[in-house]
């Protein structure tokens, strides 16, 4: 039966070259677009900040922060979990690297969307349409 579950996150954009940057975590067969859960009262910019920076060891620029959209999608039909991620876009400082946290990372196109979540694969959709993603 399903208790019509929601996890709200946020998610950090980051296209190169036609290619977005996706992460998989230790333990996890599935990659992700890199981001997380809030922590109590956190706002989505406080959330994405310190989820990046502890997954791929970098720090956003708060001021380049834009917002791309809001996707939500069934994750676990069973369970009636529905996830909501909420997309941003943001500059750098640092260089990128896998953390505790994270095992691999992977620039991914549009033919690697099988391989993300359904929520993400929103995210796939419209960056292509767009022409941002190849």
């Amino acid at each position: 039966m399903a208790d019509g579950r929601l996890i709200d996150t946020v998610a950090w954009v980051r296209i190169e070259g036609g290619r977005i940057l996706c992460a998989r975590p230790r333990g996890k067969d599935v990659f992700y677009i890199p981001g997380g859960k809030r922590e109590g009262a956190e706002t989505d910019l406080q959330t994405l900040v310190r989820e990046i920076e502890e997954e791929l060891t970098v720090a956003l620029r708060p001021e380049t922060v834009a917002h791309v959209g809001t996707y939500q999608a069934v994750h676990e039909p069973t369970i009636g979990l529905v996830v909501r991620m909420s997309c941003y876009t943001a500059d750098y400082h640092g260089t990128l690297a896998a953390s505790s946290e994270i095992e691999e990372m992977a620039w991914f196109s549009y033919a690697d969307r099988a391989l993300v979540p359904p929520v993400d694969q929103l995210l796939f959709d419209d960056l292509v349409d767009a022409g941002r993603l190849s």
